[in-house]
């Protein structure tokens, strides 16, 4: 049995859930998602929650069940109040822009790197030295954050480069003379 999978999602106000032919649709105040379901698990809406249930006892069925509900509740939380994450760059002369639909980063390179901006993702730098993604895709908000931060991970001497803002870096001593 799920231990994820038999809790229902709650639906908050302003959302609304339609499932149609194996494809569930929420609509919210930033957007629309679609999930297609697979044919081991069926989804009903009703009475504001959203439940998950196997169709059969198949171990397939039971794994699909707990991942489903999660799915489920990510797109549930990305339409009605999106996904976020924040960075920070630390280095002397590292910084970031958004110029257009681009994200240009200084980040020690000869030249400057410059990061297309995907659909339905929105990049801000609040200072030269921070960059928060947004949107309402939980996926694609990670995956563009680890892109980002890809570009100069942080390094373990002086901790140079783009982390995530919860992220704590174990610095290394360095070498003795």
């Amino acid at each position: 049995m799920s231990r994820v999978g038999k809790y229902p999602v709650p639906v908050p106000a302003g959302v609304t859930i339609s499932i149609a032919d194996g494809i569930l649709t929420a609509r919210g105040k930033l957007g629309e998602m679609k999930l297609p379901l697979t044919t081991h698990v069926e989804a009903k809406f009703e009475d504001g929650h959203v439940s998950v249930a196997p169709t059969t006892s198949e171990a397939q069925a039971r794994m699909m069940w707990g991942t489903t509900r999660a799915l489920v509740a990510s797109i549930v939380k990305g339409v009605s109040t999106g996904y976020e994450k924040s960075m920070e760059i630390q280095g002397t002369g590292f910084r970031a822009a958004v110029q257009g639909s681009n994200l240009v980063l200084n980040l020690g390179f000869s030249h400057d790197v410059i990061y297309p901006v995907p659909a339905g993702i929105t990049i801000t730098t609040p200072r030269p030295t921070a960059i928060t993604v947004a949107g309402i895709d939980k996926r694609k908000v990670g995956q563009v954050a680890a892109e980002i931060r890809a570009y100069r991970p942080p390094e373990p001497y002086k901790g140079k480069g783009v982390r995530y803002t919860t992220e704590t870096i174990r610095r290394k001593e360095g070498k003795k003379k």
